[in-house]
């Protein structure tokens, strides 16, 4: 298959995701590889597995120690927990083979996990440096020893000071991890999946009173150098410092030509290191199309850093809409709001969903979204580039219609009235879901443009982020009022565009979730904490 121009590209894997991989591509299940990344002969420093049951009500320590530190990446990106389910036989009465899984606390496209987590840690019980999470043991790697807080200070534009963190988390995606699925369909996932882990990593933080702040934007060779990661193979796709005090502080960079940093005169700084990996598979294909659309989204220079201004995305005023009743945000558990995360398929059964239901749902989901990021800047309260369509049916006192959220003023917009629920599975590619027993169906939204006009391609995967990190926040307040989410790429973005009238907003769908409730699924389960 031949490359693309890399704007036919992203429109393809918005509106026409069939053209971008080709007609004959079938998946070698045999060579799969690993759904983490298995270092090999590097000094290990073993996780505590003895996880406490609930994140509610700990003590905090001003500086997290080895065994606090354990615990965070355990519910963030950890293996939680191994199932086996039987798989059902659509031609026979027989069952089907046993599936069986390692889980995680948060979902991914197929159950692949392409992203893997990275930290910069500076704590008396390791030697400063930077280690890889390796979940499949709960330990990390030291890659790389040393402090320094200087270099990636200037590998994020010197707009946070680490010397003040204890240290900072690094998102990456490796390519092949997805990509031996859904060949160049991966590149969509890949963000969206990282977004999910971002959602999941700040909501985390604030359990254990972590400040946080995410960097989409910084130095991507220098950062990668630093990691000793091929670029081949994978990139970093978020960079969070993490720090004990109440927030971290935001610093304006200059724009002089003195204060520029680029990342070639960094790179020259550290000798560089490389590190055997297992990946499994033992025939991996090229995905050029990947590498050159992260070729085209890398910053080589602080220069091309930007801060989104909040007339860039301001959303057109309305007239006032549907009033939901005031609610207040919604108090859990999330451990358990965690463990009972469940992602149905032919488990959705349709119940009444009751008024205060609904708007508990969407106001948590924004609420809980606001997070500090470098496109925002030190803006308090920035307006969101992402948000929530949906289509529902029997919620008491909303007629049945398709409606957009408005957060600032918790009302939904109709936008067209009447059951969608046939119009919308018939938009699925994959009819794994009875969309009848589906109650609410949402769709999170973003700006049609990616935003590449004030950050060129890397506005395509950022914008991918954020509405992973709104589809985690959905999930987890979806779970919290006893119901299951599950996203879903296999629709079609131009029948829910015209559904929902997006273009006068100049927005277009980015992921389907149907929510409501659901019967349970057969399956055994048993935890891989102690």
């Amino acid at each position: 298959m031949s490359l693309m121009n890399l704007d036919v590209f992203l429109h393809r894997l918005q509106y026409d995701p069939d053209k971008v991989k080709p007609l004959d591509w079938k998946t070698d299940w045999d060579d799969a590889p690993l759904p983490y990344k298995l270092y090999r002969s590097l000094p290990v420093f073993p996780l505590s597995r003895e996880v406490p049951a609930t994140l509610e009500g700990r003590e905090t320590n001003s500086v997290p120690n080895l065994r606090d530190i354990g615990h965070f990446l355990y519910y963030v990106f950890g293996l939680t927990q191994l199932t086996q389910s039987v798989m059902e036989q659509n031609t026979s009465e027989e069952l089907g083979g046993v599936l069986q899984m390692c889980r995680r606390f948060v979902p991914s496209g197929g159950g692949l996990y392409p992203n893997e987590l990275y930290l910069y840690l500076k704590l008396s019980e390791l030697p400063a440096g930077l280690y890889h999470y390796d979940a499949a043991h709960h330990r990390l790697a030291l890659l790389r020893e040393g402090n320094f807080d200087d270099y990636l200070s200037r590998s994020l534009g010197n707009r946070c000071n680490t010397n003040d963190c204890f240290g900072a988390a690094f998102v990456s995606t490796i390519y092949w991890k997805n990509f031996y699925k859904y060949n160049n369909f991966a590149y969509r996932l890949q963000g969206l999946d990282a977004g999910v882990l971002i959602g999941q990593l700040l909501e985390i933080a604030k359990r254990f009173r972590f400040s946080s702040r995410v960097h989409f934007q910084f130095l991507d060779q220098a950062v990668n150098h630093l990691l000793g990661i091929s670029e081949q193979e994978e990139s970093v796709y978020a960079v969070i410092p993490l720090s004990t005090e109440p927030t971290i502080q935001w610093m304006e960079s200059g724009k002089e030509d003195a204060d520029t940093i680029s990342a070639s005169e960094l790179c020259r700084e550290l000798p560089p290191v490389s590190h055997d990996h297992y990946v499994r598979s033992r025939r991996i294909v090229d995905y050029p199309m990947l590498l050159q659309m992260s070729d085209a989204s890398r910053l080589d220079s602080t220069q091309l850093f930007r801060q989104i201004r909040k007339d860039d995305h301001a959303i057109p005023d309305q007239a006032l809409g549907l009033p939901l009743p005031p609610v207040d945000r919604l108090s859990y558990d999330l451990a358990m709001v965690c463990r009972n995360r469940f992602s149905p398929e032919t488990e959705f059964i349709l119940k009444p969903i009751v008024l205060s239901q609904l708007a508990a749902l969407l106001r948590e989901a924004t609420a809980s979204f606001s997070y500090r990021n470098d496109l925002d800047g030190p803006q308090e309260r920035p307006e969101p580039r992402v948000c929530l369509y949906g289509c529902f049916y029997g919620v008491d006192d909303v007629p049945d219609g398709a409606y957009r959220y408005d957060g600032a003023t918790h009302t939904l917009q109709p936008v067209c009235l009447g059951d969608h629920r046939q119009q919308l599975h018939e938009g699925m590619t994959l009819p794994n879901i009875n969309l009848l027993q589906v109650p609410l169906s949402f769709h999170v939204a973003g700006k049609r443009g990616f935003f590449q006009s004030q950050l060129g391609k890397r506005g395509y995967r950022i914008q991918q982020m954020e509405a992973g990190i709104l589809v985690h926040r959905l999930l987890l307040a979806a779970s919290a009022l006893g119901m299951g989410g599950r996203p879903l790429l296999g629709f079609d973005a131009n029948s829910s565009d015209a559904l929902y009238r997006t273009a006068s907003r100049d927005e277009t769908g980015l992921i389907f979730i149907p929510v409501g409730p659901y019967r349970q699924r057969l399956r055994l389960a048993g935890s891989l904490s102690r």
